[in-house]
């Protein structure tokens, strides 16, 4: 039999404990919700998309970008926007299980094709400066930063990134292809190293978590972890 002295004794600690705690209790729960449907940072643990963002950076993520979403669930309420041709997204890849960062090229009812390096958006090739700029990637292999230019499918003006590019690299030729509704066309940045929609198949558009547009910290993985501050709020 319980003693209803120990009892009461129990319920005055756990009250105790609840009017001490609750504001730390409250804060906790507002942060899950904001984390899980207004806003996060994102880890990239690769380089798929350099040299926009290395390995290390911790990215902003903004998850009303696109949608109004049930917290903690994938579930939109309310449709804000959709993705732009430009815009960096992440996204849980259910071919790949895992969460990725790439950059919408194909918008529902393009045509996207890649050839000799050369991205084309319904028959128009996206344009290209060198920036001079040349280094080795990951397999020893010469690769030039260049900037690529690509309009997006609303009336704004173009937008500019830089991408790096192996001439000839493994993925420098696919489709054409067409991209159906509600899914998107998406390439890393660092093009030849880059599990994108050239190996994982287009993005649907439940899968889309976010909107990225700037760096929040980075840590050198190279160097101890250290913080590399000239990265820190670095815009993509």
């Amino acid at each position: 039999m319980i003693d209803p002295f120990k009892l009461s004794a129990l319920s005055r600690h756990a009250v105790g404990l609840w009017h001490e705690f609750k504001g730390l209790l409250l804060f906790l729960f507002l942060m899950v919700i904001f984390r899980s449907a207004v806003a996060d940072w994102s880890d990239v643990p690769t380089g798929s998309m350099k040299p926009t963002i290395i390995e290390g950076d911790r990215i902003f993520v903004n998850k009303m970008a696109y949608d109004l979403r049930l917290p903690l669930t994938h579930h939109s309420l309310l449709r804000l926007a959709e993705p732009q041709r430009g815009d960096i997204i992440i996204f849980d890849s259910a071919v790949s299980e895992l969460r990725l960062v790439k950059r919408v090229i194909g918008v529902p009812g393009d045509v996207v094709q890649v050839r000799d390096d050369v991205v084309y958006v319904n028959s128009e090739p996206l344009g290209y400066e060198s920036t001079g700029e040349l280094s080795t990637n990951e397999n020893g292999a010469v690769v030039e930063d260049v900037r690529e230019t690509i309009q997006p499918n609303v009336a704004e003006a173009e937008r500019e990134y830089t991408v790096r590019m192996q001439q000839g690299g493994r993925l420098s030729d696919f489709g054409p292809v067409q991209v159906p509704d509600d899914s998107y066309f998406v390439l890393g940045d660092n093009r030849d190293n880059s599990a994108d929609s050239r190996v994982i198949g287009f993005v649907p558009r439940h899968e889309v978590i976010g909107r990225s547009s700037s760096v929040v910290l980075s840590l050198d993985y190279e160097n101890s972890y250290l913080p590399r501050t000239e990265r820190f709020f670095h815009p993509l």
